[in-house]
């Protein structure tokens, strides 16, 4: 069994709490996991030696919330409310009915080139939603595609009501023979409880069923303006409540007090010209805090974890510390992962060199190409990711 000593590290962010960061470090990579982490003095013999030369290495970022299978552009929308058009969720039909026209090569070609896209930037785990598809058959096949890119695959027939049914019973058909249909290919049920999407009370029938389907549960909460999105996620245990950009007191508390995670997404406050989450109220509270991208064809078409970085840094409250924390180790609370999001013994062997010497330089030099490598499950990507044996190719 090979071993490979990264060595020349000369700041590593380890995502451990115990011990975060360490300066002049090294790790060891054992059949795809870390053997070992600790400073570069004390490293164990290796088979092979990659020295990074002094650059920083931190965790390969984890990504939870994500809209990858789409077809179809909303440039035309993007650019109106550029020019001053509220957002407001209904171009999600637009979306709709492109991605049910489109082809499964078409969907699983563009998905595969996001996902790439993402590794080439630094995003070594990613979760995948359903939700452009809302119907029986186009939900399941959103799915299917998405199982042969990620291992976290969301169903999310509960983003918007199709236009062509009224709204108690398409809450019906998602909680009965979509969910029945989609559950073998999701680890995740999902629900966009807002205004102009689904209430409380369909909610709360759409996860419970859902729940009881044996899948885990995530909720759009709070985006537009607030609800009991939040609450309800708490209430049922849900991995995460995301968006989180309008809280009471009482949302903070309930955050506070439960293992959900809140999931920040500033690259659709970035699109959309709208508030961002206060990331420094929840920190305060003890909540714990994932960053994502969010990425969708709407209101938040980046990949780049690094951007949403910059953009905690900036905007939303965070130290660098903490957003890259909530990148990585945050991300992966918001799957229930142990396996990625850190770089400790036994966790998977996801990291990333970054052309810097800190993390810092995330939110410092906004926009630039920091990733000089990808490691993922021990392996270095190469120029041409498409190879990689970790990538599926449909």
């Amino acid at each position: 069994m090979t071993t490979t000593l990264i060595d020349g590290i000369g700041l590593l962010y380890t995502g451990d709490p115990e011990r975060e960061e360490i300066p002049g470090a090294a790790l060891v990579l054992e059949d795809g996991l870390v053997a070992w982490a600790g400073p570069a003095a004390q490293a164990p013999d290796a088979d092979e030696r990659v020295d990074v030369e002094g650059r920083a290495v931190i965790p390969g970022y984890v990504d939870s919330h994500a809209h990858l299978i789409f077809a179809g552009d909303r440039t035309a929308e993007f650019q109106a409310r550029m020019s001053g058009r509220p957002y407001t969720g209904g171009g999600i039909r637009t979306t709709v009915a492109a991605t049910r026209q489109a082809g499964d090569a078409e969907l699983a070609t563009r998905a595969l080139g996001l996902v790439n896209e993402m590794l080439a930037q630094g995003t070594t785990t990613v979760e995948i939603k359903s939700g452009y598809g809302l119907s029986v058959e186009d939900e399941r096949r959103s799915l299917e595609i998405a199982t042969g890119l990620t291992d976290e695959t969301t169903f999310l027939g509960a983003h918007v009501v199709p236009a062509d049914m009224d709204a108690d019973s398409y809450v019906r058909l998602v909680a009965g023979e979509m969910l029945e249909a989609c559950a073998p290919y999701a680890k995740w049920v999902d629900v966009f409880c807002e205004r102009g999407a689904f209430d409380g009370d369909q909610t709360r029938e759409i996860l419970g069923a859902g729940l009881k389907a044996g899948l885990g549960a995530r909720v759009h909460a709070n985006q537009l303006g607030e609800g009991p999105g939040v609450r309800i996620a708490c209430e049922l245990g849900a991995a995460s409540a995301d968006h989180c950009t309008h809280l009471t007191p009482a949302d903070v508390e309930a955050l506070a007090s439960s293992d959900t995670v809140a999931t920040l997404l500033p690259g659709a406050e970035f699109s959309t010209r709208s508030p961002y989450p206060d990331a420094r109220r929840l920190i305060d509270a003890g909540v714990t805090v994932a960053l994502a991208t969010d990425c969708n064809p709407g209101s938040s078409y980046t990949s780049s974890m690094a951007f949403c970085v910059a953009l905690a840094v900036r905007e939303m409250g965070m130290t660098p510390l903490e957003a890259i924390r909530a990148a990585t180790y945050g991300g992966a609370r918001a799957l229930r992962r142990t396996d990625v999001g850190w770089l400790r013994r036994g966790a998977r062997a996801d990291l990333v060199v970054l052309d810097a010497p800190s993390y810092v330089h995330l939110a410092y030099r906004p926009g630039v190409p920091l990733v000089h490598q990808v490691f993922q499950t021990g392996l270095l990507l190469e120029e041409d990711i498409q190879n990689h044996p970790s990538v599926v190719v449909l």
